[in-house]
């Protein structure tokens, strides 16, 4: 697959991108509103932050329970229900009266429902385009998203102020509700990736036989940690400078934007796995700097050349899904998108307490050397690991291993491997 035109000529692949658009939209739009109702309420900056984010922060609880849905459930259904359920939460979000614990308890069930759907969604994209063209599709989702979130917070806005942000929960509720129609109606009938029925324990069992191949660890560990410390450097951007926030966010976004384009459709195929440590050192050097309070034009110029360093996600992804048995695929998409949340959460956390006790300028360059920092070690792990015989030819070799155990267990084949990964050893 060699252009994005040819993406969109793949039967499916429009529906699906076009639900997931209308969601991006209705996610962002939503979160304005209950932030904005959450302030005018409690006038509590870090509530209506929580409010806002916290989703995020619950992920980790699905990754750690209900992860092996994701692979066990039809998509198509899974996908028309989950947008449902969305919409279902929203609208009682926007009824008036609610206690603020109420607020919040239905944003955490919300969270936990998105760390399956992640797994879902992406696992159904690499079924769709086949393993080959997945890196090009993840990142036309990614530019997508982010355009989506700029339409969203524009809509919502609007909406916030021109009417109430009840109302703009109201609409949210209905994109998310278009978002199912449109599922059900573009994408074809499939059955499950693995069989067996989901339960915590064979989350637990899938997640320790992903974690325990050290190629994959590492992979894992670069999506999270270097990208995570780099959104908390993000998440000041409003404390660092009031009045040029919005500024810094579009210039972020437009890094980000060229980074998917410069990896998932102009590098050759030969040159993507050499660049993934080398972009995930520009997402955090050009903010070291910034402990100097550089000019906006400046700093503007710093945030779009690390934004470009997002693209590292995508070469570590494909290499993911390199590494993963095909009926695997969903929930090691789902592990590395609800730890990757949970980190850029619990980053933006951190940056902010950073800032508190410092200043927004000083907390951004201590990320950004934490990032930095993590890389390089990353690096090093990935090094010694391939001296000591346990680099990628040797993560390949596990990966066909498990891939065998897979066919076996679809086939009754009574493997320890095969019962876990389908559930049958619980």
């Amino acid at each position: 697959m060699r252009s994005y035109r040819d993406l969109f000529r793949t039967p499916e692949f429009s529906p699906f991108f076009l639900a997931a658009s209308a969601q991006t939209v209705a996610r962002t739009m939503g979160g304005l509103a209950l932030g904005t109702l959450v302030y005018r309420a409690t006038e509590s900056p870090l509530l209506s932050a929580v409010s806002m984010f916290g989703s995020s922060l619950v992920q980790v609880l699905g990754a750690t329970f209900l992860l092996s849905a994701a692979d066990r459930l039809p998509p198509r259904a899974a996908l028309t229900a989950l947008p449902l359920c969305f919409a279902a939460a929203t609208a009682a979000l926007a009824l008036p009266g609610l206690p603020v614990w109420t607020l919040f308890a239905i944003v955490f069930a919300q969270g936990l429902v998105e760390s399956v759907g992640g797994g879902v969604r992406w696992g159904l994209l690499n079924e769709i385009l086949s393993k080959d063209g997945y890196l090009l599709g993840r990142s036309v989702f990614n530019m997508m998203s982010g355009v989506m979130q700029i339409a969203g917070y524009a809509t919502g806005g609007a909406l916030v102020a021109l009417l109430s942000p009840r109302l703009s929960l109201l609409a949210a509720a209905a994109l998310y509700g278009t978002s199912a129609v449109v599922v059900r109606l573009g994408l074809t009938r499939r059955p499950p990736r693995t069989t067996g029925r989901p339960s915590a324990v064979a989350t637990w069992r899938a997640n320790a036989l992903l974690w325990s191949s050290p190629p994959r660890r590492h992979v894992y560990l670069a999506l999270w940690i270097p990208n995570g410390l780099v959104v908390g450097c993000e998440s000041l951007y409003v404390s660092y400078a009031p009045d040029a926030a919005g500024t810094l966010f579009a210039c972020a976004a437009l890094g980000m934007l060229a980074g998917d384009v410069l990896v998932g459709r102009l590098l050759p195929a030969r040159l993507r796995p050499r660049l993934g440590f080398p972009l995930l050192l520009l997402l955090a050097v050009p903010y070291v700097p910034f402990l100097l309070h550089p000019a906006l034009p400046l700093a503007a110029a710093a945030v779009t050349l690390a934004s470009v360093g997002f693209g590292a996600s995508l070469v570590q992804q494909e290499r993911l899904v390199a590494l993963t048995p095909d009926h695997l695929t969903g929930h090691a998409l789902g592990l590395h998108s609800a730890g990757m949340l949970t980190l850029q959460g619990v980053a933006a956390a951190l940056a902010g307490s950073m800032a508190h006790l410092t200043s927004p300028a000083g907390a951004m360059t201590a990320m950004a050397v934490g990032s930095a920092g993590m890389t390089l070690w990353l690096k090093r792990a990935e090094k010694r690991a391939e001296g000591a015989g346990g680099g990628a030819g040797k993560g390949k070799g596990k990966g066909g291993r498990e891939r065998g155990q897979g066919k076996g267990a679809g086939k009754g084949g009574g493997s320890r491997a095969g019962e876990v990964l389908n559930g049958s050893g619980r």
